[in-house]
């Protein structure tokens, strides 16, 4: 008989299809908070009016606004937006951006939860649970759609080893996501596309995982063909709202498996690395690496790969040939190549992966760096 174990995480309400300024003003009033840190994308703020229209929604309630979180969350501009949310005695933290504002804000939390107050102190909470719970919670509008809205887990460079560290609590999570198509067309097309390919990533390797379940099944495999129907619209069209917001929905519903406990594999392990040591978006890791992860799993996971190729609407066919080619259509790059990731570089990232959470996960047992090496030769 089979066993699991579901779990349900911190997260509140997710609202959809309204305007984010009007949505966010009433997540304030909801949650009754007076003093709101906006960590926002600098080029949102400085090259539209979006975060301007938010502010004014927010009017007094707005105490400081935060604009400096470069790509892959790192330590010092952690430290630094920790400070000013403490001296603007924030109450809640509003993230309207990408992953890497989004899993900033999670890494705030839980050093203002702490007491952190440098980079060298992050050493006390980074890759270990939270000793205390975030007070000041979050609420996020995400401009893309890598997911990372709906876990309770954040991604944070140390820029000293390169290395991406764990910052977790359930608490984390957000008390609300709010998903606003309109708000994403100012997000640059590459960026949009390539995180629906790691929300792809994370339907993928849910549904392939040996540790998966019917209830994360249920939501990977729904947000997989809404995934793969909606980019392919949204790349054909980008002022289609609608198709927008399929990807939005669907990258929700992708997080579902993760957030419920079902791992991820070796695809996310291999992209942590090759996030933090050579500057690649998380997005074109997935775009590199997920067929090739699929083709060295195949041997033992052949059945659920059949799910994902019939989810793609291909059903009958390679689930690593499916995927190549929705990758293809929508013009990401294909090999470790493309995105300056060369053979000499193998031996370092597969030494790297083997210490990340998802690659002893893998469905298929990765023992040694030599596998992960078999891997990285496939994504070439």
């Amino acid at each position: 008989m089979q066993q699991g174990r579901v779990v349900f995480g911190a997260m509140e309400e997710v609202v959809y299809g309204q305007p984010a300024a009007q949505a966010v003003a009433a997540q304030l009033d909801r949650i009754g908070a007076e003093r709101a840190l906006l960590m926002v994308s600098g080029t949102l703020n400085r090259t539209t009016d979006e975060i301007a229209k938010i502010r004014d929604a927010l009017g007094g309630r707005c105490a400081a606004v935060f604009d400096a979180m470069p790509a892959h969350s790192p330590r010092s501009a952690i430290i630094a937006a920790t400070e000013m949310a403490r001296a603007a005695d924030a109450d809640l933290i509003v993230t309207i951006g990408g992953g890497s504002i989004t899993d900033g804000a999670k890494a705030v939390q839980i050093c203002l939860a702490n007491d952190i107050r440098s980079v060298e102190d992050m050493d006390r909470v980074a890759n270990r649970p939270s000793p205390l719970a975030p007070t000041v919670r979050q609420i996020s509008v995400p401009t893309t759609i890598s997911g990372g809205e709906f876990s309770a887990m954040a991604g944070v460079t140390n820029e000293a080893t390169r290395v991406k560290e764990k910052f977790a609590h359930p608490l984390v999570m957000p008390r609300a996501a709010i998903l606003d198509p309109a708000i994403t067309v100012h997000t640059p097309e590459w960026l949009f596309l390539s995180t629906g390919i790691r929300a792809v990533d994370h339907c993928v390797e849910a549904i392939c995982s040996g540790e998966a379940h019917p209830y994360g099944d249920a939501q990977a495999l729904r947000g997989l063909a809404m995934l793969a129907a909606g980019l392919p619209r949204v790349k054909a069209d980008p002022a289609d709202l609608n198709a927008r917001l399929d990807c939005q929905i669907g990258t929700w519903l992708s997080m579902g498996a993760l957030s419920s406990g079902v791992p991820m594999g070796a695809s996310h392990g291999i992209g942590y690395v090759l996030g933090a040591a050579f500057d690649v978006p998380h997005g074109h890791t997935s775009c590199v690496m997920l067929p090739a992860v699929m083709r060295w799993n195949k041997t033992v996971n052949r059945d659920r790969q059949a799910l994902v190729a019939a989810a793609m609407g291909h059903p009958g066919k390679d689930a690593g040939d499916v995927l190549d080619a929705l990758i293809r259509v929508l013009g990401m790059p294909r090999s470790l190549r493309e995105v300056g990731v060369c053979p000499e570089h193998f031996d370092k990232i597969a030494a790297q992966a083997m210490g990340t959470p998802w690659v002893p996960r893998n469905p298929r047992k990765i023992e040694e760096p030599a596998q992960v090496r078999e891997i990285l030769e496939l994504a070439a």
